[in-house]
């Protein structure tokens, strides 16, 4: 059954009862407050200290001062109809050097965020992990250093006692494969390292944490939901070019198996196998392979892949064909793509699947004199990435919910406050929130299929 478009935008997407609408945000993209009640300091705040690392030499010092103005955030949801929040905690502000004495103030403001969400009725779901390292951590080797595993885990043992009674869907980490690739061989984002075995420490490392994080969720939340988000995307070589053919398989490997496969299906890649073997000790791949609820899948676009002998892993970013779709970030865009890998990973992974980000970036928006934004490049993106997530769900593919990316326009990454993905606009002068048309289609959207779970 395809489906139905109706002329009022809305879309009756005719999906399986209990499916779930969210929204989805990360904790040093939208808190700020990067200074206050004891927080201490991640390896963003030391990374965007640096000269020329971040456009406009931007930080997240205030963000979208979401520590502050959760409640205000929190009627923004209630009013859009969403049902769930992925957020994550930001393990300097729990834990201000990592590990050792937690912040009580830092777990307060979690507290009070996560009790805001279920008194309107939002199912909070926390990710453990979002990128944010305590520097503390990192001045000790960060993910290079075996030992991160054991204060990842005593992390999560705190927030899991923390919350655990309150918040049932949890994730270990976010992205591995972006943390790991740029900041461990790429030198785009922290610890800046190009070297081929950090990388691989780091891999191996983050593949421990999470598995032992598994474990302590499950032994210490009760009813416990547990999954890990990946961004996954289908490879093709540069513009078709069939030179760069050889580029596909190895980002297929480190983009998109490194972390999940291990983490599944008990194995690494083969190709990538004799690289970490140096690093894995005897039943690591055990302690790796936990049972999982779900499978989360952060989607948006295909990537080119191109032969490039100057990078470590001999690939890098490719160029996408002349002519063909791409976002206003100049990101390729193809929702028959989406549909393709949804049903991949649901034959791969044998596991439900939440797609825990979708969404399209601009630096064009402009607001009118009220600040609404009539943004239908991203509403455009939105409507066909749903229509296509509800094809691969009538051909099989076991999709449980989707969050949008993101709630609000925040701090992104190395492109500063210049890129902005949010359904809701920012005025980052006075910190104003006004939803863009994307933000009402989307009520629209939940509203259309709404059902009670």
């Amino acid at each position: 059954m395809k489906a139905i478009i109706t002329p009022s935008s809305m879309l009756n997407l005719d999906l399986p009862s209990g499916f779930i609408w969210g929204a989805s945000t990360s904790s040093y993209q939208i808190e700020g407050a990067t200074n206050q009640d004891g927080r201490g300091a991640s390896v963003w705040d030391t990374f965007c200290k640096m000269k020329d690392r971040i456009a406009n030499g931007q930080s997240g010092d205030e963000a979208c001062d979401h520590y502050h103005r959760y409640g205000e955030d929190i009627r923004l949801l209630t009013e859009l109809g969403i049902q769930a929040y992925r957020f994550s905690i930001a393990w300097p502000r729990v834990l201000p050097h990592g590990r050792g004495a937690p912040n009580e103030k830092g777990l307060d403001f979690y507290d009070r965020l996560i009790d805001g969400l279920l008194e309107v009725g939002i199912d909070p779901c926390i990710c453990l992990y979002h990128w944010d390292l305590p520097q503390a951590l990192a001045d000790l080797g960060g993910w290079t250093n075996r030992d991160s595993r054991g204060w990842f885990a005593d992390y999560a043992m705190l927030v899991a006692r923390r919350y655990g009674d309150r918040v049932k869907r949890w994730a270990t980490f976010n992205e591995q494969n972006v943390s790991t690739l740029c900041g461990f061989q790429w030198g785009w984002s922290p610890p800046l390292s190009t070297e081929l075995s950090n990388y691989y420490k780091a891999v191996h490392h983050q593949n421990l944490a999470h598995g032992t994080g598994i474990d302590v969720l499950r032994s210490l939340v009760p009813n416990a939901s547990l999954g890990v988000i990946h961004n996954c995307q289908p490879v093709f070589a540069q513009q078709y070019d069939i030179d760069h053919q050889p580029a596909v398989e190895l980002m297929n490997t480190h983009w998109n198996q490194i972390f999940p496969d291990p983490q599944i299906l008990g194995v690494y890649p083969a190709s990538c196998i004799s690289d970490i073997e140096p690093y894995i000790m005897a039943g690591d791949l055990s302690l790796i392979c936990r049972p999982l609820d779900w499978f989360g899948l952060n989607y948006y676009g295909p990537l080119w892949a191109k032969i490039d002998p100057s990078c470590g892993l001999g690939f890098h970013f490719g160029a996408f064909p002349e002519g063909s779709r791409h976002s206003e970030l100049n990101w390729s865009v193809d929702p028959e793509q989406f549909k393709q890998e949804l049903l991949y990973i649901h034959h791969r992974y044998n596991l439900p699947i939440y797609v825990t980000e979708n969404g399209c970036g601009s630096e064009k928006e402009q607001a009118d004199d009220n600040g609404f934004v009539q943004d239908e490049h991203r509403l455009n993106y939105l409507q066909d990435h749903a229509v296509a997530m509800a094809e691969a769900v009538h051909e099989g593919a076991d999709v449980r919910g989707y969050y949008v990316w993101s709630l609000l326009d925040n701090f992104e990454w190395n492109a500063g406050y210049q890129s902005r993905f949010g359904i809701v606009r920012v005025d980052f002068d006075t910190q104003r929130r006004t939803p863009k048309a994307s933000a009402r289609w989307y009520a629209e959207l939940i509203e259309a299929n709404r059902d009670e779970y």
